[in-house]
């Protein structure tokens, strides 16, 4: 989701043109299961004690796992984010990558409880937004991921027009903590352990071979454009579960070896059948590669996703 006041999405937006995507995809991808969602997020951190002590503290994920320079966080038995150190690893400006990863929490009062926490031990925020579809709160970690941290509405106000309906206006704070009985007060333990990865937003060099790519080969459906500038889609109807913009990215290249920056995220499918049909039509339009046994996707922009089934 975007944190940007100013920038509404608008329903539709032009079709990629058919000779960008020639490369890419022979026709359109059949279309993605719907119990596709996203799974873990990798990323590079410069001092991995310093992210530790930010992740667990400010965020409120727990340690699953620790050895040498990587680490891996999350939720209740969930893995949700995994730290790599790279010592004097830097923010790369105008590249591509990421632009947040987004923790859906999995009641409002879940939220409410968050931002309490970050009131009252001082988490420097740097947004919080009501889209509609869903209340959001914005910070960043100390080597510049984004961070979102979100409650979706009931999916009975948005299915269906998502394009129409998303936006992005200020949160009224006050009604999202009267769903406490005293925020000041009321005790912080963590995010709970419902708590999933629920998007990953990209940055990208431009959104027509994007869309193009997510669309046209994975099979993720497009639920709403902002012409050029972003793009959101999803699988089974959900507002999105990934977003892409040029905002700070536009005509960017990824980022270079040993930044702090998204090494990948994942996409995660229902079962190895999928997996294997996706990863298919990934491999027919060059766009997958293999680590460790898994496979991985490539995006026009560079943007490296991992396919897992859950």
């Amino acid at each position: 989701m975007s944190d940007r006041p100013d920038l509404e999405p608008t329903p539709g937006g032009a079709p990629a043109d058919p000779e960008e995507l020639e490369a890419l995809a022979a026709g359109d991808a059949s279309e993605i299961a719907a119990a596709t969602t996203v799974g873990a997020v990798h990323l590079t951190v410069s001092d991995l004690t310093r992210s530790l002590a930010f992740y667990r503290g400010a965020v409120g994920l727990e340690l699953l796992d620790q050895g040498g320079p990587r680490a891996v966080l999350g939720a209740g038995d969930r893995e949700l984010l995994v730290l790599v150190e790279q010592p004097g690893a830097r923010p790369a400006p105008g590249a591509t990558g990421l632009y947040h990863f987004a923790l859906l929490v999995p009641e409002r009062p879940d939220l409410a409880r968050w931002l309490a926490h970050a009131a009252r031990d001082r988490v420097q925020m740097q947004g919080l937004s009501d889209h509609f579809v869903s209340e959001a709160l914005y910070l960043g970690d100390p080597d510049g991921h984004g961070i979102e941290i979100y409650c979706d509405r009931p999916r009975s106000i948005w299915e269906g027009s998502v394009a129409d309906r998303l936006t992005t206006a200020p949160l009224d704070v006050d009604n999202l903590f009267g769903e406490l009985d005293d925020p000041a007060a009321e005790p912080f333990d963590g995010l709970p352990a419902g708590t999933v990865m629920g998007h990953v937003h990209l940055k990208v060099a431009d959104i027509e071979p994007t869309v193009g790519f997510y669309r046209d080969v994975l099979g993720f459906a497009l639920m709403a454009q902002l012409g050029r500038q972003a793009a959101f889609l999803s699988a089974g109807g959900y507002h999105h579960h990934l977003g892409a913009n040029v905002w700070e990215s536009r005509g960017g290249s990824p980022p270079p070896p040993g930044a702090a920056a998204l090494r990948h995220a994942t996409i995660l499918l229902p079962d190895t059948a999928e997996l294997e049909r996706v990863a298919g039509q990934a491999d027919a339009a060059a766009a997958l590669s293999e680590q460790e046994g898994t496979p991985l996707v490539t995006d026009p922009a560079g943007n490296r996703l991992a396919l897992i089934a859950a």
